[in-house]
């Protein structure tokens, strides 16, 4: 059953809030688009909760105290509800009076559960690109697409033998031991895999998030999270592709990891010109004179660049480099939200900052 929005009763203190918060904050854009794409999701927020038994959280409230924790780089829910006690901006963010009791941690967490069953964050990703559509912001024709690692929550000696021929004592010390995702798996997160990201850095136990970006202003339309394979890269941006809502042909940029002739196959046979850059280190690259001739190749890969901007602010600023969930729909869950959120702050300095 859903709870009232706000009280009657804390009307005169809300609109106190209201009024001390200053009217240039830059939370004032963000809460106004959020609460419009909210307004848009309401009717699929009824169709999560029961009509009977114990009220629960408001799912409005739910995902406005989820943005303010990516947006202000809060660790953990407990350091959220304890900012929520005494922060007069972040009630007013969230839709508080000053007399609204906080929920503790452990009622958060389980309600925002429902949410992940009812996967609200890739609907709130895909109504915040709708609304960036809305103003214009978006190109319909050339996007970049890239990769990035995020660290699972588990632990090198989680990483065990799957026959169950480990013991504590091996899985503290594993020097020398040959490991791989075919003979081992994590207990603490299954779902994890062994990766390294480049020749010389270390493995750790990871997942990939993807990133598609547009190239006009640099906005996320698009993004998820993969097991970490090293063919996760290229299979990830052909399923971001074909998931785009345009029937013209578009170009797509990505670095040189993307440089297979499977890869450039696939995006041609999907009416998508391959804008990656060319790896030559030691081999030939898929990518030949018929794309790199014209002058939309050098402005894909001047643009490319823009796209570093999502994965740094992810994971230092939403602080996902090292993600506190387990599995991968609950990374993905994460993940995606956090687009949307990095999505409504690129949209507030494009619309709203002068």
């Amino acid at each position: 059953m859903r709870g009232e929005e706000t009280s009657q009763g804390a009307m005169f203190s809300y609109v106190s809030l209201e009024e001390r918060v200053p009217a240039e904050h830059p939370l004032r854009p963000i809460r106004e688009m959020t609460n419009e794409v909210l307004t848009r999701l309401s009717g699929r927020f009824d169709e999560l909760y029961a009509r009977v038994g114990r009220p629960s959280i408001p799912p409005e409230r739910l995902l406005r105290a989820q943005l303010l924790q990516l947006f202000y780089s809060i660790r953990s829910e407990r350091l959220l509800m304890e900012q929520l006690e005494y922060n007069l901006l972040f009630r007013w963010f969230v839709g508080l009076s000053m007399d609204d009791a906080v929920w503790a941690p452990t009622v958060y967490s389980k309600n925002r559960e429902r949410l992940l069953e009812g996967d609200i964050a890739r609907e709130f990703f895909a109504e915040v690109v709708e609304l960036a559509r809305q103003r214009s912001l978006l190109s319909d024709e050339h996007f970049t697409v890239d990769g990035t690692l995020i660290e699972a929550w588990a632990s090198q000696k989680s990483f065990q033998p799957k026959d169950g021929s480990g013991s504590p004592a091996t899985s503290r010390d594993f020097r020398g031991q040959k490991r791989s995702n075919e003979t081992h798996a994590s207990t603490t997160d299954p779902e994890a895999r062994l990766y390294r990201r480049t020749h010389h850095g270390e493995a750790k136990l990871s997942y990939l998030g993807h990133v598609l970006m547009e190239n006009r202003h640099g906005l996320a339309v698009g993004g998820c999270v993969t097991q970490a394979t090293g063919f996760a890269e290229r299979e990830a941006a052909v399923g971001l592709v074909e998931e785009l809502p345009t029937s013209r042909q578009v170009t797509l940029g990505a670095d040189k990891a993307y440089d297979t002739r499977d890869f450039v196959a696939a995006m041609r046979a999907n009416d998508v010109t391959p804008h990656v850059a060319q790896n030559t280190t030691g081999r030939s690259s898929a990518i030949d004179g018929r794309t790199t001739r014209h002058d939309g190749y050098a402005k894909s890969l001047a643009r490319r660049v823009m796209i570093e901007c999502i994965p740094a602010w992810v994971k230092n600023v939403a602080l996902l480099r090292k993600t506190k969930h387990r599995g991968r729909e609950r990374v993905d869950w994460m993940f995606v939200l956090a687009l949307a959120a990095y999505d409504l702050v690129r949209i507030r300095n494009l619309c709203y900052v002068t």
